[in-house]
């Protein structure tokens, strides 16, 4: 795979009404607060199961319990018997991955959430308020038999009062069409939590590095082994230095090349995934629990996974040959095994702490400082260790066979060569990607005497909105809107302008829902904001 990137956004949405509620040191809106309930609540049949459960905060926004992640690493649904077939992603910065789409130019599928896609963002405009709605109606996750049980229970809830105050009326349920509009709000609402600066803070050992080497003008992007040396000072000790070198090297650990150091969206940190997928060549986890699902049966009779052990995982592929598209659908074989990549970020985290996992009956649960992680779609590697150890020596030594033995990707690991010492400190590194070092990353100021670009009417807007613009010196300026994928839409402003406040009307009446990129250039700036079109 080629270094891929692609102009990537999530939506952030918010409302005007109330202030701003505030967890911890973060402060959320309104709608992040809604999100940040749903989240939370258990709304499940039975009553015992809410996204935390599989996407915890303290370890990453994905699987907490030590027990489950040091065997099987899928977690069971809120009927007890019932397991899925995967681990549970990190929820954590999975709101920047773009709609899921076919890139052309690259010959590679990017994009949309879970491990294999499914959630697209087609629906909603956003993967991450798709992938928020799934859960909810699967029956070996929360097992609801209807959106409209899922309102009803949200309605009774003692966040209701919430939701008339972000949504402006109570929830009906008096229509199809309100059901359909209401269970598509709850989703909206999950996704604007998880796009928050609670659970995207930017805030690891990492990202204190990246803005010392900014503030020094040197670009993370070009370390490598030739100059390492020249990075110290900057927040990173030696060995995590040495590491991210090697991470970075393309002649060595070549894991940028996938879990890439480019900037995100807006300027924000690296993201350390290029949303594409890959079939890694990695084995079956023996241990996964949906491989006795043949035995353990839905409410209509019929068995959880009828395929038991011999079930296969077809990742991407599985996803597109089900897919209403039949060029996409063409595209399953050559695309099966292969799985998201996913971000690198908080991959070392663990409870801090008293270690408050919660117990399973007869599972051995091991002191929080040992606590175990899984890794992988499968959850069958166990420690960051032997991810990269995977990664260096899977074509050399006496791994067992691919699950999926087509695509794998030869290219990129397999046989890197990396001593041990080096395998280290690319552990060493990656640890360094763990949230909670310091406060929150910031986006850096403005500066004074600088021009400046905002949305000066309603964001989100439905069909059109004010954008304002100012210019602390005479400039010819340009003023485009682009698409989430990065495609010019149309241009604003474009001419000379003499210093002070401008306005524009962005009139997107023939424009579909999503989010849109406004770039102003000037004569020695380039600005961007995010404008929110919802129909």
């Amino acid at each position: 795979m080629s270094k891929h990137w692609v102009v990537i956004a999530f939506l952030i949405f918010f409302t005007a009404v109330g202030t701003s509620v505030l967890a911890g040191d973060i402060a959320l809106t309104p709608m992040e607060q809604l999100g940040k309930s749903l989240y939370f609540d258990k709304i499940s049949e039975p009553n015992s199961m809410s996204c935390a459960d599989c996407h915890a905060p303290r370890v990453g926004f994905t699987g907490p319990i030590g027990g489950i992640n040091k065997h099987g690493a899928v977690y069971r649904g809120a009927v007890p018997k019932r397991f899925g077939n995967r681990k549970p992603p990190a929820a954590s910065y999975a709101t920047f991955s773009p709609i899921f789409d076919f890139d052309e130019g690259e010959g590679l599928f990017v994009g949309g959430n879970f491990w294999d896609g499914r959630a697209t963002g087609e629906k909603l405009g956003n993967p991450a308020a798709d992938q928020a709605l799934g859960p909810f109606l699967n029956p070996v996750e929360q097992n609801n038999p209807s959106k409209m049980v899922v309102l009803q229970k949200v309605a009774s809830s003692k966040y209701a009062g919430l939701w008339e105050d972000v949504w402006g009326e109570p929830i009906s349920v008096d229509t199809p069409e309100d059901v359909e509009a209401n269970y598509d709000r709850i989703g909206l609402a999950i996704a604007a939590f998880e796009a928050s600066k609670e659970v995207n803070p930017f805030s690891s050992k990492f990202d204190v590095f990246w803005q010392n080497a900014n503030d020094a003008s040197m670009d993370v992007t070009d370390i490598d082994m030739s100059n390492w040396m020249g990075y110290a000072g900057l927040g990173l000790n030696s060995e995590e230095l040495r590491g991210l070198a090697l991470f970075n090297d393309e002649s060595k650990g070549k894991c940028a090349l996938c879990h890439v150091l480019d900037p995100g969206p807006g300027g924000v940190p690296p993201l350390f995934t290029d949303f594409t997928f890959d079939n890694l060549g990695v084995p079956k986890n023996p241990k996964n629990p949906f491989y006795n699902m043949d035995r353990v049966y839905l409410d209509d009779g019929t068995p959880v996974n009828p395929e038991g052990a011999d079930w296969v995982d077809p990742g991407l592929g599985g996803f597109l040959a089900s897919h209403s598209d039949p060029e996409w659908q063409a595209m399953a074989a050559e695309n099966l095994g292969k799985h998201k990549v996913p971000t690198l970020r908080n991959v070392g985290k663990r409870p801090e702490g008293k270690d408050t996992t919660p117990r399973l009956e007869n599972v051995d649960m091991p002191p929080h400082e040992g606590f175990p992680k899984a890794y992988m779609h499968n959850g069958v590697l166990k420690s960051l260790k032997e991810v990269v150890h995977f990664y260096n020596t899977r074509d050399v030594e006496d791994w067992p066979d691919p699950e999926v033995p087509e695509n794998v990707n030869t290219d990129e690991l397999g046989d890197l060569g990396l001593t041990d010492s080096e395998e280290n400190a690319i552990v060493a590194f990656m640890e360094t990607l763990s949230d909670g070092y310091a406060d929150p990353w910031m986006p850096p100021a403005p500066v004074q005497g600088s021009s400046s670009l905002d949305i000066g009417g309603p964001n989100p807007f439905n069909p059109s909105t004010i954008i304002r613009f100012e210019l602390s010196k005479p400039s010819h300026v340009r003023l485009d809107v682009f698409n989430v994928r990065g495609q010019w839409v149309k241009t604003l402003v474009e001419g000379w302008r003499t210093v002070g406040e401008h306005r524009v009307v962005f009139d997107a009446d023939n424009l579909s829902s999503g989010v849109y990129f406004l770039r102003l250039a000037t004569s020695d700036q380039t600005l961007t904001r995010k404008a929110i079109l919802l129909k």
